[in-house]
């Protein structure tokens, strides 16, 4: 069977401030790097605020050891709102924001198996994972038995290009809830922080059992 995971339902009433934020942010960062999936200074994560703009880390901070001071506001389309430079991956937060209305957290981590994995076919659109009992951390899911594909874009540095291909395929596929960047990391998102890390960490897994099995296949 060939499933994708349902769009998000609607959360009304949530109020995120930037202190919230802040510290959702942080402790995600601290979780994601004791998951190894959040290498160096590599890595960015943002949250939708109550008033429309957004929580960010800075360039160049390491995401486990990351302070208030590392988290800055940008307004919707991703310009800075205080004297600090943001991640330069922002403009690929602000589609998923622009996109999904009901999505409030988005995270972006890399791993080995990511990069191996997306290395090894270099011309695949989607990598697709069935069969898998953790396909039901994606919201919607509710048995082992579907196929879920996850989208693989060519890594850029033209983040206005890049953002571009992600909205065009996302728009036809609305309830995705990740997509990879070919030999650098993957974003997930969700209504909030908690499930947006759930999505991350149960793919991140996924992908480590995907070239756990290529590498007994080629023996």
């Amino acid at each position: 069977m060939f499933a994708q995971p349902h769009a998000f339902p609607y959360k009304k009433g949530m109020k995120i401030t930037f202190e919230s934020a802040a510290e959702q942010i942080i402790g995600a960062g601290k979780r994601l790097d004791r998951l190894g999936l959040a290498p160096a200074t590599a890595g960015n994560y943002s949250m939708r605020l109550h008033d429309g703009t957004l929580a960010m880390t800075v360039s160049g901070a390491h995401k486990g050891e990351l302070t208030q001071s590392d988290i800055m506001r940008v307004d919707a389309e991703g310009k800075p709102l205080e004297d600090k430079k943001p991640s330069a991956e922002t403009r690929l937060h602000t589609v998923l924001y622009a996109m999904f209305p009901e999505v409030n957290a988005v995270l972006h981590s890399h791993s080995v198996p990511l990069v191996v994995l997306t290395r090894n076919d270099p011309q695949a659109k989607f990598y697709n994972l069935e069969g898998y009992e953790l396909l039901k951390v994606f919201p919607g899911i509710k048995t082992h038995d579907v196929r879920v594909s996850i989208p693989v874009f060519d890594n850029s540095q033209d983040m206005d290009d890049l953002g571009l291909q992600v909205q065009t395929v996302l728009r036809d596929r609305p309830s995705t809830p990740a997509y990879m960047i070919r030999a650098h990391g993957l974003y997930g998102w969700g209504r909030t922080m908690k499930e947006a890390a759930q999505v991350v960490e149960g793919l991140e897994v996924l992908l480590s059992c995907e070239l756990e099995t290529l590498k007994l296949k080629r023996g």
